[in-house]
């Protein structure tokens, strides 16, 4: 995948994240830098707010997004939380703010973790 011209100057010509991957609202560390994978994939995520929000609210009030880091283990995280499963899916949190969805995790594919570059800084 191509990232889109902005996102050009986070991805190394491996594909890799060039830079480390922030909380928006609080600026905790969820990634360092070369953690992460550059994917292109359409995923749904509800609008940010604080998980306990997240659970249990039925309103699809949020954003199809396609640019995304992709992590193939829970470990690479400096800084992550989970939601509880809203069906097969947890949504990944700021482990420290508890803000989010950041990204995407199904619950079917152990090694795929999405984070959605719009809703992360870098640095």
């Amino acid at each position: 995948a191509e990232p889109a011209e902005g996102n050009k100057e986070l991805v190394c010509a491996r594909g890799r994240n060039r830079k480390a991957v922030l909380c928006q609202r609080c600026s905790s560390r969820v990634l360092l830098p070369g953690t992460a994978t550059f994917t292109r994939r359409e995923l749904f995520l509800p609008a940010m707010k604080k998980k306990t929000a997240l659970v249990g609210n039925s309103d699809l009030d949020g954003d199809v997004l396609q640019d995304h880091w992709l992590v193939d283990d829970m470990f690479s995280f400096e800084n992550v939380g989970f939601t509880k499963d809203v069906g097969n899916i947890k949504f990944l949190i700021c482990a420290d703010c508890e803000i989010g969805p950041i990204g995407w995790h199904c619950l079917d594919d152990k090694k795929s973790f999405y984070v959605a570059l719009d809703r992360v800084s870098h640095e």
